[in-house]
């Protein structure tokens, strides 16, 4: 639909940035009427799937790039099959601006019947002397026989922009639009094809263009709601853009609709109460501050009520619930682990990823520091990356150790975490990679 909006967090998503995707599009439905959907730029992670299940939500839509795709300039004309005659392909024409669909008994395209089609079959026919061929009689012939049969077919979901040279070389107007299967699904015109309408996108929980969707660039970008460091993407005007210091952007849309008059129905705020206790754990991470703390007490008023899957819950004990839902290594694939929760980075010249990984007891690391490890170097290569980190975090006792891949640069020796006889480093009390890790690292490349 032209008018709907996507709202979306970053990929790799986390519990907040779903929850506060879902909350976001939540409130501008209901305080501004907008068309919002709430989206996900990737897989769920098991601490979001264990909230949503918990909560009965179903989760956002997938959406992995915004790249304008064929469905979007699709057109579902009537069609006719091609044993019909030419007669029911002129009035057909006459009410789809000039083009009848001949779609087979099978459901998929056989020929396009146009003006330039059906002079051409005359032509053909008739030669240059009709003769006493009444327009009747033409009108009777089958539509199979003027059909243009060697109209392109293009996927729905297939991306325009892989398409373009194809269709500035070919000489059609129109084309077919099929499924998976090849059955018909509609019409593009060239027009719109070359001009397809922008994804119109709304950010949340992040604002740097390497850890957005895909061809962001393609989208029309309306809005940023966000918590983290400045590193904002480009865009054509002006836009709402809204960043401040907080613990979790399910805080800000916490407030945003208690300002508004607002609660939010029971399941949606325990949604964002977990984005909220997972980005601060449990309000005990250096990224707190007391409208977190507010913001908490406001979500559990809304999520702890009669006939709420929460009921008689409160922030320590749900919170406590949903890290342990993300934490562990035992049961996880070393690749998972390192790619789960990553962002990417640049400083200093280096690009870098930061993962992070968050177990209830710190010891059990000892005996997956070899697989991670290659893991981490293994992700390194594959991304092209400078190096690679991992923090794994300990949420019970509020400590980190980190994996640094191998051959990373000398200058991270001087990162203020002892190293460990494993080859580990102890980041004493580090949680937070925002607040605490990244900056030490770019500290040090970009001095």
């Amino acid at each position: 639909m032209p008018d709907q909006i996507y709202v979306i967090g970053h990929v790799n998503p986390d519990t907040d940035s779903i929850a506060s995707a879902m909350g976001y599009a939540w409130l501008l439905r209901e305080r501004d009427g907008a068309n919002t959907i709430a989206a996900r730029a990737g897989a769920l992670n098991a601490q979001t799937s264990w909230v949503l299940k918990t909560l009965g939500i179903e989760p956002p839509v997938l959406l992995t790039d915004a790249s304008p795709r064929f469905e979007s300039v699709t057109r579902r004309l009537d069609t006719i099959r091609p044993e019909s005659q030419l007669g029911i392909a002129w009035t057909l024409a006459s009410r789809t601006g000039g083009i009848a669909p001949v779609v087979g008994e099978d459901g998929k395209p056989y020929g396009i019947i146009t003006g330039m089609s059906l002079f051409k079959y005359f032509s053909e026919t008739l030669g240059p002397r009709p003769g006493d061929t009444t327009v009747r009689e033409m009108m009777s012939a089958q539509c199979k026989d003027a059909a243009d049969t060697t109209v392109p077919k293009y996927v729905a979901n297939a991306h325009i922009r892989d398409a373009l040279n194809k269709i500035m070389r070919d000489e059609f107007n129109d084309y077919w639009v099929v499924d998976e299967h090849g059955a018909y699904v509609g019409i593009a015109n060239q027009r719109e094809v070359l001009n397809p309408p922008r994804l119109k996108i709304i950010l949340v929980d992040h604002n740097e263009p390497r850890q957005a969707i895909a061809a962001l660039e393609e989208a029309e970008l309306l809005e940023i709601l966000d918590h983290h460091r400045l590193g904002n993407p480009y865009t054509h005007q002006p836009i709402r853009f809204t960043v401040d210091v907080v613990g979790s952007t399910s805080t800000l849309v916490s407030e945003m609709t208690a300002e508004a008059g607002l609660s939010m129905p029971p399941a949606l705020a325990g949604t964002l109460l977990a984005g909220l206790v997972a980005d601060t754990l449990i309000l005990t991470s250096p990224t707190t501050t007391s409208r977190d703390k507010e913001a908490a007490e406001r979500l559990s008023r809304w999520a702890f009520v009669g006939g709420s899957p929460l009921k008689g819950e409160t922030i320590q004990s749900y919170g406590k619930a949903v890290l342990s839902a993300g934490a562990g290594l035992s049961n996880r694939d070393p690749k998972d682990v390192v790619s789960t929760d990553i962002k990417p980075f640049e400083g200093g010249g280096f690009k870098f990823a930061v993962a992070q990984a968050e177990v209830t007891d710190i010891m059990q690391l000892s005996e997956h520091i070899e697989p991670l490890q290659t893991a981490l170097n293994d992700l390194r290569d594959k991304r092209g990356l400078d190096f690679a980190l991992l923090l794994v975090t300990d949420v019970v006792r509020g400590t980190s150790r980190l994996l640094v891949t191998s051959n990373a640069p000398a200058i991270l020796d001087d990162l203020p975490y002892p190293p460990m006889a494993d080859g580990t480093r102890n980041a004493q009390g580090v949680v937070s990679r925002k607040k605490q890790l990244l900056p030490a690292i770019l500290g040090l490349l970009e001095k």
